[in-house]
C-alpha cells in the first residue's frame, strides 16, 4: 500500500446467498486495498445487501463503505438500512441514484440530496463526538453540484482519458478527499455491452483492438491510470473496479505500489502512451 493514496476496490457482489467468492475477493485483494466498495443491487440486478457485505469485510479485518441508492428503497427502508448499518458498525457510505432497474419500478421516494440529509439527522441522533458516519457522492466529469459539498468524499466516474480526468479536478472545488475511477475492461466482448448498455462509459475503439489481440490489456490499462493518479498528487486515491480480474490486478498492484512516486508529467493522455507489461 502506498502510504497517504488510498485504492477503494470495489467488490463483485453477491448474486446468490454464498459469499465464499465475496469472501476469496476480500482476501486476495486486502494487501493492496484501504477500502473496499460494496455495491447496492448493482447496474439493476438483485444481490446480497451492501451492509450485510460491509459487515463481512469488517469481520476479515478491513474497511468497507457500503453503497446505498435511492432507486430502490423509500425513507422508511433507507431508515432501516442506516439502522441497520449503525447495529453492524458500518460508519462509512456512498449514495447514488442508481441505475434503471431489470425488473420491478424505481422508488421516487428519496434523491441523493435527500439521502444525505436524512442521514446526517440520524447520525446527529445516534452517534456522539467523532464516533459517527462518513458519506460520499459520485460525479459525472462535469460539474460538480454545490449541495455536493456536504458530503465527505467524492467518487469520479470512471473515465478513459488521464487529460479529461486531470482536467475536470483541476476545475472542481471539494474540500474532501476526491478519488479517480478506474474500471478494469476485462475483454472486448464486455467493453462493447458496456459501451451499448451505459453510453457515458463508452470505451475507446483503440483499447477495444488492444483488448481483442491482448486479454490483459485492461488491466494493463487500469493500472497505467492507477499509476498516473498517484504520480499526479490530484486526487487522494482511485475507486478501482477490478471486476473478475481481482487475482491479476492484485498481483500487479503489490509491486506497483511499492514503487516510489515519479515526478508528474504533464499534460498527458493515457491512450499515447504504450501499455507497458510485467
Amino acid at each position: 500500500m502506498s502510504e497517504g493514496f488510498d485504492v477503494v476496490c470495489e467488490i463483485e457482489p453477491a448474486t446468490s446467498p454464498d459469499l465464499r467468492t465475496v469472501r476469496h475477493q476480500i482476501g486476495v485483494l486486502s494487501s493492496v486495498s484501504s477500502r473496499f466498495l460494496i455495491p447496492d443491487n448493482h447496474i439493476g440486478r438483485a444481490t446480497v445487501s451492501s451492509i450485510a457485505v460491509a459487515h463481512e469485510v469488517l469481520l476479515m479485518g478491513g474497511k468497507a463503505i457500503a453503497c446505498l441508492n435511492a432507486r430502490d428503497r423509500n425513507t422508511l427502508g433507507f431508515r432501516r438500512d442506516l439502522l441497520t448499518a449503525a447495529a453492524y458498525g458500518v460508519r462509512e457510505f456512498l449514495f447514488v441514484y442508481g441505475d434503471r432497474p431489470e425488473s420491478g419500478r424505481r422508488s421516487d421516494d428519496l434523491t441523493v440530496r435527500t439521502m444525505i440529509e436524512q442521514a446526517r439527522l440520524f447520525a446527529a441522533e445516534h452517534y456522539a463526538g467523532t464516533d459517527s458516519i462518513r458519506i460520499g457522492v459520485s460525479s459525472a466529469l462535469g460539474p460538480v453540484p454545490s449541495w455536493k459539498a456536504e458530503a465527505d468524499f467524492l467518487f469520479a466516474q470512471v473515465g478513459f482519458s488521464w487529460g479529461q480526468l486531470l482536467r475536470w479536478r483541476e476545475a472542481v472545488t471539494f474540500s474532501g478527499p476526491v478519488y479517480a475511477g478506474v474500471m478494469v475492461v476485462a475483454s472486448a466482448g464486455m467493453g462493447r455491452k458496456l459501451s451499448a448498455d451505459i453510453p457515458q462509459l463508452a470505451i475507446p475503439d483503440w483499447l477495444l483492438t488492444r483488448l481483442a489481440d491482448d486479454p490483459s490489456a485492461g488491466v494493463d490499462y487500469a493500472c497505467e491510470m492507477l499509476a498516473r493518479a498517484r504520480e499526479s498528487d490530484a486526487f487522494a486515491g482511485v475507486h478501482l473496479i477490478p471486476v473478475r480480474r481481482y487475482r491479476e490486478v492484485a498481483r500487479r498492484l503489490e509491486t506497483l505500489l511499492r514503487r516510489p512516486v515519479q515526478q508528474p508529467q504533464r499534460p498527458m493522455q493515457c491512450h499515447c502512451l504504450p501499455l507497458k507489461r510485467s
